[in-house]
């Protein structure tokens, strides 16, 4: 199908998007005959973390949730919002990592999202420009949020962060959430076959792998957010699990792969892995 008439429930909901705030999290202004309370959709802080002995710093974005309202993660399925964190105005910030715990697979209507119910800490690693002067962190932050429907919001967030600072248990636990490494999970090689398409790319992954739960969900993705990846086809047979995806740039782009740079996650029963490239 080609990409120029792929509209999604994500692509018309950004439509209802809200600046937000100086702090906490702006809510859409609840539709006409539905039955949201918008202040009870989701609350966003930062949580200040503490300094780590190599000059680093952990902190984490915490979200969260109201009843029935989930959020997504960095690849959330066709009918989600994928976050993002604009840093423009912070001062003393050199780099920034996120590192993500396991996601969530829902099934609802015959589309697949991935997310996080509840509540979502996300650590985030900062690596200041100088580690002997503080860290203040400005953050502009678009969420999507989904019950029975899904909508885009944002808001402002302003924090220092402490030097030292402390251990703070929800970052840690949230940092032991993390996928597995591909070592860690025992895989033994991932081949790649890329053939064209009528708009882009169809790639097909084999990762020789041990059987991670009973049905196992494979997420491919491209450094390049603007590619859009459909839903992974996936089969096992015996330690083989193939995953296949098809893979389209912006009308009039050229399609650049990188196979090194290409990204899975296998999510199975709580359980993720991530492996990060593929040979021919």
């Amino acid at each position: 199908m080609s990409s120029s008439n792929r509209i999604t429930p994500r692509a018309l909901s950004l439509t209802a998007a809200l600046l937000g705030a100086a702090f906490g999290l702006a809510v859409p202004t609840a539709l006409a005959g539905d039955h949201y309370d918008p202040d009870e959709a989701a609350r966003v802080e930062i949580l200040s973390g503490w300094r780590e002995a190599d000059g680093t710093h952990m902190a984490a974005l915490h979200v969260e949730l109201g009843v029935g309202w989930k959020t997504y993660w960095r690849a959330p399925g066709d009918a989600g919002i994928p976050p993002s964190i604009d840093w423009s105005g912070s001062k003393n910030l050199g780099a920034v990592s996120y590192q993500w715990p396991v996601p969530e697979v829902f099934e609802q209507n015959g589309m697949r999202t991935i997310g996080y119910q509840h509540e979502l800490v996300l650590p985030i690693q900062i690596t200041p420009r100088d580690p002997s002067a503080p860290v203040t962190l400005k953050a502009r932050l678009t969420l999507g949020v989904c019950r029975d429907v899904c909508m885009p919001m944002q808001t402002r967030l302003k924090v220092e962060l402490p030097t030292p600072g402390a251990p703070d248990a929800r970052i840690s636990r949230a940092m032991e959430q993390r996928p597995d490494t591909a070592a860690e999970a025992g895989l033994g090689s991932v081949r790649c076959e890329v053939t064209p398409s009528a708009d882009g790319l169809e790639v097909t992954a084999h990762l020789t792998l041990p059987r991670q739960g009973g049905e196992e969900v494979v997420v491919m993705e491209t450094p390049n957010p603007e590619i859009w990846v459909s839903e992974a086809d996936v089969t096992r047979s015996g330690a083989i699990l193939t995953a296949r995806a098809d893979l389209v740039p912006p009308p009039g782009t050229p399609m650049v792969l990188d196979r090194s740079a290409l990204r899975f996650t296998v999510l199975a029963e709580g359980r993720g892995v991530d492996v990060l490239g593929c040979g021919s």
